[in-house]
C-alpha cells in the first residue's frame, strides 16, 4: 500500500474493546495530566508505562484524549502535546524525603546489600511528572473529516484524558497531517524519518516513520538552514533542490510559449500541485561543492546529478565553464555598474570617486531625436572608455570612438585631429587630456559658457576628466589617485564579443535549468558583487513582468555562507537586494533559500519573512536565545546545544509553510539510492 492511500485511511481516533472497556487503540498509554491549559499539561508517568512505550524521549509527540462520556463527535478531540521537561509532582517533597532516609539507612548499617523496599515504596517512587507544550488538537469537523487546529478551543478537567504514545502508524498521519492533499503524493518528497533524541538504543528498534514535506512550500517561499559547519545543512539544500527538479518535470508548460494573461499570473500551480513552468534554480557556490566532484561529500555534487539541465559559470577561466566576465566597452552600462559597485570604489568617500560613481551612463531615451542630448552622451562615453584604456583594459579589436567638438573648440585642443572621424582609445585619451589641459583657458570654451548659458563640458564629463587625467581641476598637476582606482577591476574584463553573462544566466533560469556560479576562486569582495548584481538583475526583471501582467516562473536562490552576503542584524537597510527579495520575492515568484551557521547573523528583516525553517546544531546561548523567537523552536532549545559529530549530522528540526509545528526529522542522505541523474 502506497504511503499516501495509506495515510488517507488512518484513522486517529480509532478504538478497541478491553474488558468491557473501549480504549484507545492508537498507541501506547503512558499517563494522565494532572493539570491543563490551553497552552501547556504536566503528566503523570510512570516507570512502568515509560517502559513499555520504549522511553518518552524529550521532544516526543503524546495525544491526550478525552475519556468521559459522551464520547461523540462533540467531545472527540485528541490533543497534540510535545514533552519538554521533567515537571514536579505534589508529593515530590515527601518522595524525596523518603529516598533519602532510605539511602541513609544504608550507610548507618554497612550493608554492602541494599534493604528490601516494600511494595507501597516502590510504587511511589516509579511515577514522575512531565511538563508539555500543547501544539494544538485533531478533531472531526461537521462532515466527519479530522482537522488539526493549533491551538485548544477548550479544555476539560485534566483528570478526563488519558495520554498515548503514537503508534508508527498514527506518528506518521501527525508529522505529514495535510489540509488538503494527501502526504506522500506526487507534489510530495520525502525529507527525512521522525527522531526524537541523539541517543538511538529505544528508536534503532522502531519502525521507520517518514516525513514528508510538500514542495509547493519551497516554490517561492524562503527557507533557512541554521546550524554549525559539518551537521548536514548541505545535504538539505540539495533535497530541495532535488524536490525542484522533480516538480519541473511535471510542468505543463513552457514560459512565453501559452497564452500569457492575467490568470496565468495569478494561478502559478495546475490542479495537480505542479508548478505551471519548469522552475529556474541558481545556486552561488561559494566552496565549489555543487559545481565540482569532491570527496568530502562522495559524488553527490549537483551538476554530477543533473548534467543535462546544468549550467556552470566561474569567475575565473576553467574546462566546460562559462565565464563570468564584462565586455566593458560594449557593455557599457552593465561595466559601470559593475565598477561602482566593486567594493574598493563603492566603499570610497573621496570628492574624485563619489563624482565618479555618480556618473550617468545610461543612454538617453531620447538619443536619436535629441542632438543634444547625443551629442553628451557620445562625449561623455568617449571620456569613459579612455579611462578603461588608460587603466589596462584590453579593447576588442579595431575599437574606436566618435564624437562631435566644433571647429573652435578642435582649434583650441588639436586643430589636426577631428574626434567625429573615429580616433582610436589612445588618441582619443590623448584628445581629452590636451581638453583638460586647457578647458579653463581657452577662448573657445570661455565663448560657449558666454552664448549658451551653460559649460560645455558638464559635472559628468568634468568627472570623467578627472580620472582620465588624474588632475581634480583643469590645468592642475596630477592630485588623484584617477584612472588607477580602476585596475583592481580589470580580472572582470573581457576583449571578446560574448552575450551578457547576467542576461544568458537569466535566458537559463527562465527554461527552468539550474546554474551553478562558482564562486570558489574568488575573494570575499568579488563574492558579493557578483552575487548582488546577478541577483539584483534577475529581481528587476521579475518586477518588469509582475509589472506588465507577463507570467514569472519560479527561480529559486541559494545562498551559501549566507552571513558573508545578507545584511546583518543590525542593518535596517530595505532596499538592499536580499531583503527586497525576502519582502517582496512571493509575488515575482522568487524563492530564498539560505544557509549559515549563526541565526543572529542574518537581518531580521529577512527571518521575519522566513517559513520553512531547518535548525542543526547551534553552540552557543545567543543563537539558541535569538531562535526562541520564531515559532515552537523554544521547545528545542536544551536538544539544539547539545550534538554529537558521530551520529547527529543531518538531525534537525523542520518547520515548513504547511506544517502548524516543529517536526525533529533525521534528513536523508542525498541523493536517494536509485537517483537517476539527468
Amino acid at each position: 500500500m502506497s504511503i499516501s492511500k495509506q495515510l488517507s485511511q488512518t484513522n486517529i481516533f480509532k478504538r478497541k474493546e478491553e474488558g468491557g472497556k473501549l480504549l484507545w487503540d492508537t498507541g501506547c498509554f503512558v499517563g494522565r495530566p494532572f493539570r491543563l491549559s490551553y497552552a501547556s499539561a504536566d503528566i503523570l508517568v510512570a516507570d512502568a508505562w515509560k517502559l513499555k512505550a520504549s522511553g518518552i524521549q524529550q521532544g516526543c509527540f503524546l495525544l491526550a484524549y478525552y475519556d468521559n462520556e459522551p464520547n461523540d463527535d462533540s467531545t472527540m478531540e485528541a490533543v497534540l502535546l510535545r514533552v519538554i521537561e521533567p515537571s514536579s509532582l505534589p508529593t515530590d517533597a515527601e518522595v524525596v524525603s523518603s529516598m533519602v532516609e532510605y539511602y541513609k539507612e544504608d550507610i548507618r548499617t554497612g550493608e554492602t546489600k541494599r534493604t528490601q523496599l516494600d511494595s507501597f515504596t516502590r510504587y511511589e517512587f516509579s511515577f514522575s511528572g512531565l511538563k508539555c507544550t500543547i501544539l494544538g488538537c485533531f478533531y472531526k469537523d461537521d462532515k466527519g473529516i479530522i482537522r488539526f487546529g493549533a491551538d485548544l478551543e477548550n479544555f476539560y478537567s485534566a483528570h478526563n484524558y488519558s495520554v498515548i504514545k503514537p503508534s508508527p502508524d498514527i506518528l506518521k498521519y501527525i508529522v505529514n497531517y495535510r489540509v488538503h492533499g494527501t502526504p506522500g503524493g506526487s507534489a510530495d518528497i520525502r525529507v527525512g524519518k521522525v527522531r526524537y533524541s541523539s541517543s538511538r538504543r529505544f528508536q534503532s528498534h522502531e519502525p521507520e516513520v517518514p516525513v514528508f514535506a510538500q514542495t509547493q512550500d519551497f516554490a517561492g517561499k524562503r527557507t533557512a538552514m541554521f546550524g554549525m559547519t559539518r551537521t548536514g545543512k548541505s545535504n538539505t539544500v540539495k533535497k530541495i533542490i532535488q524536490a525542484n527538479v522533480e516538480m519541473s518535470e511535471r510542468a505543463p508548460h513552457i514560459l512565453g510559449q501559452t497564452k500569457e494573461n492575467l490568470d496565468e499570473v495569478l494561478k502559478p500551480f495546475t490542479e495537480d500541485g505542479a508548478p505551471k513552468y519548469p522552475i529556474g534554480q541558481i545556486i552561488f557556490d561559494i566552496n565549489g561543492e555543487y559545481a565540482n566532484p569532491n570527496l568530502q561529500d562522495q559524488g553527490t555534487a549537483i551538476f554530477d546529478l543533473y548534467k543535462v539541465i546544468t549550467e556552470r559559470y566561474s569567475t575565473v577561466q576553467k574546462p566546460n565553464f562559462k565565464e563570468m566576465k564584462v565586455n566593458f566597452y560594449n557593455e557599457v552600462e552593465t561595466g559601470f555598474e559593475l565598477i561602482c559597485s566593486y567594493p574598493s570604489i563603492a566603499d570610497d568617500s573621496s570628492r574624485f570617486t563619489t563624482n565618479f560613481r555618480n556618473v550617468v551612463m545610461d543612454k538617453p531615451n531620447d538619443y536619436a531625436t535629441n542632438q543634444s542630448a547625443k551629442k553628451r552622451y557620445d562625449r561623455r562615453l568617449a571620456a569613459y572608455q579612455a579611462c578603461l584604456f588608460r587603466a589596462g583594459f584590453t579593447p576588442p579589436s579595431g575599437f574606436k570612438v566618435k564624437f562631435s567638438a566644433n571647429k573652435e573648440v578642435r582649434a583650441d585642443v588639436d586643430p589636426n585631429v577631428d574626434p567625429s572621424h573615429g580616433l582610436t582609445l589612445d588618441a582619443a585619451a590623448t584628445w581629452w587630456e590636451k581638453l583638460w589641459e586647457v578647458y579653463n583657458t581657452s577662448p573657445a570654451f570661455q565663448q560657449y559658457k558666454h552664448q549658451k548659458n551653460k559649460e560645455w563640458a558638464d559635472d559628468d564629463l568634468k568627472a570623467l576628466l578627472t580620472i582620465l587625467t588624474r588632475k581634480r581641476s583643469s590645468g592642475g598637476s596630477p592630485d588623484c589617485a584617477g584612472f588607477r582606482i580602476l585596475k583592481d577591476i580589470i580580472p572582470q574584463h573581457t576583449a571578446t564579443v560574448q552575450a551578457p553573462f547576467d542576461r544568458d544566466i537569466l535566458e537559463q533560469l527562465r527554461n527552468g535549468r539550474i546554474v551553478i556560479v562558482d564562486l570558489s576562486l574568488g575573494d570575499e569582495a568579488v563574492q558579493r558583487m557578483f552575487t548582488e548584481r546577478i541577483t539584483r538583475y534577475i529581481f528587476r526583471d521579475s518586477m518588469r513582468r509582475f509589472t506588465t501582467a507577463q507570467p514569472n516562473n519560479f527561480i529559486q536562490f541559494y545562498f551559501e555562507e549566507a552571513h558573508n552576503l545578507f545584511p546583518k542584524k543590525e542593518d535596517k537597510d530595505l532596499s538592499q537586494i536580499y531583503n527586497r527579495v525576502a519582502k517582496e520575492g512571493a509575488k515575482l515568484h522568487l524563492g530564498l533559500v539560505y544557509a549559515t551557521q549563526e541565526v543572529s547573523s542574518i537581518s531580521s528583516n529577512i527571518l521575519k519573512a522566513t517559513q520553512n525553517w531547518f535548525i542543526s546544531h547551534l553552540n552557543n546561548e545567543d543563537e539558541i536565545r535569538e531562535l526562541r523567537k520564531y515559532y515552537d523552536f523554544s521547545d528545542f532549545t536544551d536538544s539544539l546545544i547539545r550534538f554529537s559529530q558521530d551520529t547527529d549530522k543531518g538531525f534537525v528540526r523542520m518547520k515548513t509553510y504547511s506544517n502548524a509545528f516543529v517536526v525533529p526529522v533525521q534528513v536523508d542522505r542525498f541523493p536517494p539510492e536509485k537517483q537517476q541523474t539527468l
